[in-house]
C-alpha cells in the first residue's frame, strides 16, 4: 500500500512539473512571437516603408514560427497553431500584394490567437478539471 502511494505521488509530481515547464516554454514562445509582430506592425505602419526589409522580416518571422511550431505542436492542438500559421501566411500575401492595412490586421488577429493559446493552456485548477 506504501509503495502505490508513493508511486502515485512521483506520477503526480511528474505531470505538474512537466505542465510547468511547457507553460514556461510557451510564455516565452509566445511572448517572444507577440513582441516580434508589434515591432513588425509598428513598422508597417511608419510611412518610410522599403520593400526588401518587409521581406527579410516576413521570412524573418515565418522561420522563427516554424521553428517554434515543431516544438510547440508536441503539447498543444494542432488546430490552433494551424490558426496562426494561417493568419501568418496571409499576413506574407497581403503583403506582397502591399496591402499593409490589410497585414496590420493579420497581424492582430495573430496576436490575438497567440494569446488566446497562452491564455488556454495556463496551468491552473480549473483548467484540469
Amino acid at each position: 500500500m506504501n509503495k502505490e502511494i508513493i508511486i502515485c505521488l512521483f506520477i503526480v509530481f511528474f505531470i505538474i512539473f512537466i505542465s510547468v515547464i511547457t507553460e514556461k516554454y510557451s510564455d516565452y514562445t509566445i511572448d517572444t512571437l507577440n513582441s516580434t509582430l508589434n515591432g513588425f506592425k509598428y513598422y508597417l505602419l511608419n510611412e518610410n516603408i522599403n520593400d526588401d526589409e518587409i521581406k527579410n522580416k516576413i521570412n524573418e518571422i515565418m522561420k522563427m514560427w516554424k521553428d517554434k511550431y515543431e516544438i510547440l505542436s508536441y503539447y498543444i492542438e494542432h488546430d490552433e497553431l494551424e490558426k496562426v500559421e494561417t493568419e501568418l501566411t496571409e499576413l506574407s500575401s497581403s503583403l506582397d500584394t502591399k496591402q499593409y492595412e490589410d497585414g496590420v490586421g493579420n497581424i492582430d488577429r495573430c496576436i490575438f490567437i497567440l494569446n488566446h493559446i497562452k491564455n488556454k493552456y495556463i496551468f491552473e485548477l480549473k483548467n484540469i478539471f
